[in-house]
């Protein structure tokens, strides 16, 4: 018999220059009907899943509070700043992020199985499986992948008023034309990565 729960895990910001990156997870019943959610950001036809990227900041705002208000559903996010992607490199700050965030849920390892986005990995005592687009074809990761991406983006909103110079509020610290201006008038900031501007880390 199959586990009654699985746990998706995805991540946001892999890819900016400034900020943490984050990985959100999701306690997903396995007869969980995703389209009831989808269905309040769908003007027409059926719901179709889709990854956060896919979604417009409001789209995913809506499904963010579903999530989180869901009796259902439980979900973490775990965000490793720029300092420590500098040190362990990217691949392992997700790997990171992913071990704090599976162990927020705090369900037991045997209890459930895990699907995760391609690249990312947990503790090896977890049952896991990683998928190409898991993001765009499992519910469960399609979840996590919205949390992820709206706490990060949140994230770098709130934290945008400390660097005003650099846009994030609304580059969320990709490289952006505005936001490699920026870097050009005003140089890097506490939270750029500095490996991924071809500097040392610190």
């Amino acid at each position: 018999m199959g586990s009654a729960y699985v746990i998706g895990i995805d991540e946001a910001g892999r890819g900016a220059l400034a900020g943490p990156v984050c990985v959100g997870a999701v306690l997903y019943p396995t007869d969980f009907d995703w389209r009831e959610g989808f269905a309040l950001v769908t003007k027409n036809g059926k719901p179709r899943l889709r990854d956060s990227k896919q979604l417009s900041a409001q789209q995913r705002d809506i499904l963010y509070e579903y999530i989180m208000a869901h009796g259902r559903l439980k979900h973490a996010a775990a965000l490793v700043e720029a300092s420590i992607i500098d040190t362990i490199g990217i691949v392992n700050a997700c790997h990171e992020a992913a071990s704090k965030a599976i162990a927020d849920i705090g369900i037991s390892s045997s209890r459930v199985s895990v699907l995760l986005d391609a690249g990312l990995r947990v503790p090896s005592r977890w049952s896991q499986e990683s998928l190409v687009r898991g993001d765009e074809n499992i519910p469960a990761i399609a979840f996590a992948s919205i949390v992820a991406k709206v706490t990060r983006d949140r994230y770098m909103e709130e934290i945008s008023g400390d660097y005003t110079a650099y846009g994030f509020a609304q580059n969320k610290g990709y490289g952006t034309n505005a936001h490699f201006k920026a870097l050009q008038s005003h140089g890097i900031c506490g939270i750029h990565r500095r490996t991924f501007l071809g500097l040392q880390s610190s």
